[in-house]
């Protein structure tokens, strides 16, 4: 009450309602997970009293009303922006600030969200007593709808879903691990030692490195034309070729794991026979594929390092190296794919590098310099990657994304609004290239564009960063709607 009367003014009071609410949106927000915020920020109240603090004294230090563009960079990027970490969640939290910091908040009209399905209405309450605010605070929902907090109505789904697999992985954790049956008769111990037989038997066999190397630097006639761009090249070491050394090292880090893999499925049937010593992490691996999990070193090295792809399941992530060596053995054996499974490397970012290196050699001529370059993309007419017949003139075909937070209108090409209870949405096939800063922008001219991250993984960190790829918004709907949404492209969804 002392705080809401230190300025006699309704915009002051309308200011500091303004500030609290979107004080308990940015927290409660960080229930929705990585599509709430890529990281989770500890925004406590301090941040709010220090926001406050300023604000009052902006107030009485100002002359000429309130100055919004050092009022939004105050609260946004010092006071709470100070926490913030991750460029897209700046992004995120100015536009927040954009939406609830503006002169509109002081009309009476005005509101926080417009509900789109007749909820309830978030609106500043006129009042100049404290009682007055309470009483109308007490008649907000118990539930809040997501599109208070600028998500969609699925993100509920997407909470109840998080906070369902918490509580079924803790069970997992916390159940027995003792040798005993486990309702088929079996033992814990023979129960895995036949998983082990089974995914042995469906290992690849792997890649020798000297076969391996032999392969890329003699390539297919066609395929050095094609990457070239000139009829009959000569003889060149496909080692000289980007994509061709992003291949080799590709293959290096996935033998790897193949090793790893082997070693471990070998190592605990000889455990379980008695022939070897049950180690520690021979019984972490026990446990894991007893619980139909994949065992934390295959993807996770002894630093803490992630040195593979991390899924949930143990068959999601044998099948993803199964996957995997296919893409990587039908490349090296035959000729490049018309279109990539960019999910299956374990640096796509260098996969996106070595394209603009060949674009960029394929420009010589008009003297294109790779510090210049910049990615484009495009989405095209293929949903299916199987109409991919052959390969785009320039860049590459990719495909395997989705699409969280909203959906995508086929037709006319551009981002719509998701359909009820669905989380992910598979994107067509997408055209990414190279091209100079100039006529990157003369690419994107004529349309209105949401700068979509695209990420390996659900959780948003800048270790799953690749790139950001620009999707065409409806002219009514502007990119901060999906900014609001959290809208990202995901290479998997599990």
């Amino acid at each position: 009450d002392d705080r809401l009367n230190r300025v006699d003014s309704k915009e002051w009071r309308d200011m500091l309602y303004s500030v609290c609410f979107m004080h308990s949106v940015v927290q409660e927000r960080r229930k929705f997970g990585p599509v709430g915020w890529c990281i989770p920020y500890e925004f406590n109240q301090s941040d709010l009293e220090a926001s406050l603090t300023f604000l009052e004294k902006h107030f009485f230090t100002s002359q000429s009303g309130v100055n919004w563009p050092t009022v939004k960079y105050m609260i946004c990027e010092v006071q709470y922006g100070g926490r913030i970490t991750d460029d897209f969640d700046r992004v995120l939290f100015n536009t927040f600030g954009n939406t609830w910091l503006r002169p509109e908040i002081f009309e009476e009209k005005f509101e926080f969200v417009p509900t789109s399905h007749g909820g309830f209405s978030y609106t500043i309450p006129d009042s100049e007593d404290i009682g007055g605010y309470r009483s109308v605070i007490e008649q907000y929902p118990n539930h809040d709808s997501p599109e208070i907090f600028g998500l969609h109505l699925n993100a509920d789904l997407t909470f109840g879903t998080k906070e369902a697999m918490y509580i079924l992985d803790t069970i997992m954790d916390t159940q027995p691990k003792e040798s005993g049956g486990s309702g088929t008769g079996k033992t814990r111990e023979e129960t895995v030692y036949d998983k082990a037989e089974e995914l042995l038997k469906m290992m690849p066999d792997g890649f020798k490195d000297e076969e391996v190397r032999v392969r890329i630097r003699k390539r297919p006639k066609a395929e050095l034309e094609y990457v070239l761009g000139t009829k009959n090249p000569g003889k060149v070491d496909g080692f000289s070729i980007p994509l061709n050394v992003f291949l080799y090292q590709e293959i290096q880090r996935l033998q790897g794991v193949i090793h790893n893999v082997r070693s471990t499925l070998e190592g605990l049937k000889q455990a379980i026979n008695g022939e070897i010593i049950m180690t520690p992490e021979l019984q972490n691996a026990l446990n894991s594929v007893f619980d139909a999990r994949p065992p934390r070193h295959w993807f996770i090295d002894p630093s803490g390092a992630e040195i593979a792809w991390s899924l949930p399941s143990l068959a999601l992530w044998f099948n993803g190296l199964l996957d995997r060596e296919k893409q990587l053995s039908a490349w090296l054996a035959t000729t490049r794919p018309t279109s990539y499974w960019m999910t299956g490397f374990f640096n796509p970012q260098g996969f996106l590098t070595a394209m603009r290196q060949e674009v960029t050699r394929r420009h010589k001529a008009q003297k294109w310099a790779l510090d210049d370059m910049v990615v484009i993309s495009s989405v095209t007419d293929f949903d299916d990657v199987r109409k991919v017949k052959k390969a785009p003139e320039e860049g590459v075909y990719i495909h395997g994304l989705y699409l969280e937070g909203c959906s995508f209108d086929q037709k006319t090409k551009m981002l719509t609004e998701s359909n009820p209870k669905e989380l992910f949405t598979p994107l067509p096939v997408l055209h990414v290239s190279a091209a100079t800063s100039s006529l990157a922008r003369k690419h994107y001219e004529g349309n209105q564009y949401y700068d979509c991250p695209c990420y390996t993984k659900p959780r948003r960190t800048d270790l799953g960063y690749v790139f950001k790829v620009k999707l065409i918004t409806p002219k009514a709907v502007p990119p901060e709607h999906w900014v609001l949404r959290g809208v990202a492209l995901l290479c998997s969804t599990d």
